[in-house]
């Protein structure tokens, strides 16, 4: 059984090693590259949820080592939505660690932030991350022209939401 749990400073090594990731690090603005860094990344997740309202939390199996990332922004109050994001560690890939990570900070922001509306997206050239998505209960909305920016590269991006009243079954296990 996946959970989500705080990031601890024993997990700096964890972090520094999904950052070594060529995709990931794309999406990262600022990359750990040493165990200072890496603790000073785990540090902000906690700063984050306090100055910013973004909530990041370690992805785990029982007491077991962090296998990934799954957090929430969000992104208007006064609307009741946010943004979802995850990742995982390459040899966590394929076994539902991202779904389960998706379906769980979803469930944290409808219960613990009030939000009802969630958004995410994902590169089109990333199938994986649609199925991720779907797992989780977001449901496909459409496709943004040249949305994401990755070094001098632009790419289309596959839009999902899922609603506090949408239920987690029901949604087609495709790609996009």
């Amino acid at each position: 059984m996946y959970r989500l749990r705080e990031w601890e400073p024993g997990d700096a090594d964890r972090v520094l090693s999904a950052f070594t990731d060529p995709e990931l690090v794309l999406q990262e603005a600022k990359v750990p590259t040493g165990p200072e860094e890496a603790l000073g990344w785990i540090v902000r997740r906690a700063e984050l949820a306090v100055e910013e309202e973004v909530y990041g939390f370690a992805i785990a199996k029982g007491d077991g080592p962090a296998l990934g990332h799954a957090q929430v922004a969000v992104t208007s109050r006064r609307h009741a939505w946010g943004w979802v994001s995850y990742w995982t560690h390459a040899e966590a890939r394929g076994k539902g660690v991202a779904s389960a990570g998706a379906r769980l900070v979803a469930e944290f922001a409808f219960a613990e932030l009030g939000l009802f509306r969630l958004e995410l997206g994902h590169r089109l050239n990333n199938p994986a991350s649609c199925l991720v998505a779907r797992r989780a209960g977001f449901r496909p909305e459409g496709i943004e022209r040249a949305k994401l920016r990755y070094g001098d590269e632009r790419f289309d991006t596959a839009t999902h939401a899922r609603l506090a009243t949408d239920p987690l079954e029901g949604v087609e296990l495709r790609p996009c």
